[in-house]
């Protein structure tokens, strides 16, 4: 026996129900029957030759490197491109080669959230095309120009993309998951575009067998480096003082602060905290409002807004400031810090910042973090000094 869907073949899987059998491991995206036929998804196509509309001009790296993702992927190659800014301005090339043969484009992506922001850029970028978000709340319109979803929305469309763009590869939940894994792989009929800034050693090993291509840059849109880490080892008790401190700071500045918590729990008393000092709010992944608190802090209503690793990926606020609390904390993996520290300074207008990681011990995390930025910041130097 076998699912069509997730490829499950573990008898133990599978359960007997009015004389069929059906997949138990992919049942949360509906029942499916052993043997059934999945069938493709029917999507409209639409041939469109043009070119995104930005309001700045992409770096001479930024162009090379977009150029050589479009060719392995037109070659029929995967390809990961290993970067940690500007990973959606790379796509853009690929992404205007496919529809200009009449191709069908998606983008998946593990967080809601972030999806409702890539969805938004790629409005302004395409303003000729409709883009359609496909996650939680979002489920009315399924069918777009571009369609941007949540890897668990992929179910919606099997043998659907010649070209499929997945971010957040190594993020919850997709990261270790066979079924969405399965289901992504069945949605996508041609080339496969995996963005990341820290790749795995899986994908690292499928290069070296050279079944997917590797493309690096690491330079940003405006050229200034990546912001490195500060790490302050002290208690906790001086950790929330240090927060409350900073906080402060960088208001009277006129920037706002994000806020890293490992946990619900500790989110929700630095929350009643810092709020004594400057106006503050909360989000984590059971928030129900979400949307409407990123909209306050966007709009400056807020000063800080504490956070879980929600927010560790695809959030652009201009002149944010991180401070991460508990940074030792094991859910503050290598890949979540690069990630949490590469929100500061993403804006042409304040391309700098700070960057702080309070820790009673440095981890081993926190260490690599700081060491894998430092050399993303030289080996930019370096080819522009050659």
């Amino acid at each position: 026996m076998k699912c069509n869907r997730c490829q499950n073949e573990d008898p133990k899987l599978f359960a007997y129900d009015h004389g069929v059998y059906y997949c138990r491991k992919c049942i949360d995206f509906s029942r499916l029957e052993v043997n059934e036929k999945i069938n493709p998804v029917k999507l409209k196509h639409r041939t469109w030759k043009g070119k995104p509309k930005l309001d700045y001009e992409l770096t001479a790296s930024q162009k090379c490197a977009s150029h050589e993702v479009y060719q392995h992927l037109s070659k029929g190659k995967d390809v990961t491109p290993v970067q940690v800014p500007g990973k959606t301005e790379i796509c853009f090339e690929s992404i205007c080669g496919y529809l200009a043969q009449g191709k069908k484009v998606g983008f998946a992506i593990s967080r809601r959230q972030v999806v409702l922001e890539i969805a938004n850029r790629l409005r302004i970028a395409f303003p000729e095309l409709s883009v359609c978000e496909v996650a939680q709340g979002y489920t009315q319109v399924t069918d777009a120009d571009l369609i941007v979803c949540t890897t668990h929305q992929l179910y919606r469309y099997p043998y659907a993309f010649d070209l499929l763009i997945l971010d957040e590869l190594d993020a919850f939940p997709f990261v270790g998951n066979e079924v969405l894994q399965a289901i992504a792989n069945q949605a996508c009929i041609g080339q496969k575009l995996m963005l990341s800034a820290t790749p795995d050693k899986e994908s690292m090993e499928l290069v070296k067998q050279k079944k997917i291509e590797l493309v690096c840059l690491f330079e940003r849109p405006h050229k200034h480096p990546l912001i490195v880490p500060k790490v302050i080892q002290v208690s906790i008790l001086i950790q929330v003082w240090i927060v409350i401190y900073l906080c402060i700071k960088f208001q009277k500045e006129g920037k706002q602060t994000l806020v890293f918590v490992p946990r619900k729990n500790d989110g929700k008393w630095m929350k009643m905290i810092l709020n004594v000092f400057v106006k503050t709010d909360f989000i984590h992944s059971s928030t129900q409002n979400k949307d409407e608190i990123l909209d306050c802090f966007r709009n400056k209503e807020l000063s800080a807004l504490v956070c879980t690793t929600l927010l560790e990926r695809g959030i652009t606020i201009p002149s944010v400031q991180v401070v991460v609390f508990k940074g030792d904390h094991s859910v503050f993996t290598t890949a979540s810090l690069i990630q949490i520290f590469g929100r500061v300074g993403r804006s042409f207008k304040d391309p700098e910042g700070k960057g702080v990681c309070l820790c009673q011990a440095s981890s081993e995390s926190i260490k690599d973090c700081v060491s894998q930025i430092t050399k993303m910041n030289d080996t930019v130097y370096v080819a522009t000094k050659k």
